[in-house]
Formats: C-alpha cells, sequence, structure tokens
C-alpha cells in the first residue's frame, strides 16, 4: 500500500477519489478480524468505525482545512499504543457509530498516512481553527 507522504498529496488524493475515509487502527490486516467496538456500552460495531474525508456541502473552506480537521479528530487514538496508524480506506457506508461516525463494511485499503502528513495535519488544524472551542 503507498504512503501519503504530507497533507498536500492527500489533498490531491481526496480531489481524485470521493468516497474516501480515514481510520486510526492497527491497520487492514488486524481490522479484517475484527469488529469496531462501542466502548462503553461494550456492543460490537456493524462496521469499521471511520471518519469521512469528503467535505460537506456546507463547507466553503479549502480542502486542507477539512482533512487536517478530520484527521485530528481521531488521531489521538494513534497516540493509545504504538502498533495504531492512520490509513486510508473506502467502502461501504452501512450505518453510524455512537459518536455518529459512519461504519464501513467491504473495506478497501487505500493508503497509509504517513507520519509528517499527521504532523501536518496538527499543525495546520492548530494553526487554522479554534481548537476546543464548541459549534453554537
Amino acid at each position: 500500500m503507498q504512503v501519503v507522504e504530507d497533507l498536500d498529496e492527500l489533498t490531491r488524493l481526496v480531489y481524485r477519489h470521493q468516497g474516501l475515509f480515514v481510520r486510526f487502527s492497527e491497520g487492514p490486516e488486524a481490522d479484517a478480524a475484527q469488529a469496531s467496538v462501542d466502548y462503553e456500552s461494550g456492543l460490537p460495531l456493524p462496521g469499521l468505525s471511520v471518519n469521512r474525508l469528503d467535505p460537506p456541502r456546507w463547507w466553503t473552506r479549502p480542502l486542507t482545512d477539512w482533512l487536517a480537521r478530520q484527521i485530528c479528530q481521531y488521531a489521538h487514538l494513534a497516540e493509545r499504543a504504538a502498533s495504531r496508524t492512520g490509513w486510508i480506506l473506502t467502502g461501504k457506508v452501512v450505518g453510524r457509530g455512537p459518536d455518529d461516525e459512519p461504519l464501513l463494511t467491504d473495506v478497501e485499503p487505500v493508503a497509509w498516512l504517513g507520519k509528517d502528513a499527521l504532523e501536518q495535519a496538527r499543525s495546520w488544524y492548530s494553526e487554522h481553527f479554534h481548537v476546543g472551542h464548541s459549534s453554537a
């Protein structure tokens, strides 16, 4: 699988391919063997928990802003265990998880999210957003 080395490369990838998502886990092989779980209830979810990379219609800021935000929403999951990393995937949306995140089946891995891309997303997010403020 290719590695997306920086935020510009990710932006180009999302421009070329609709329906991409990001996931932070031990990777496609590990995820094929186990389902996502709602940690609070302990219930298995009907698909893999992901974060969408396509911006919604109301998003009028640059795509790079959206991507940095989406990556940073769940990047903390990669910090919990050294074996977890970000990866880009596509698949069939079969529902919504407890945080209203998409749940995917029929998953097709697309690319790994490189460490530099993750760091650039974090930097971009903190520079371009009011991090920590809630929506009205």
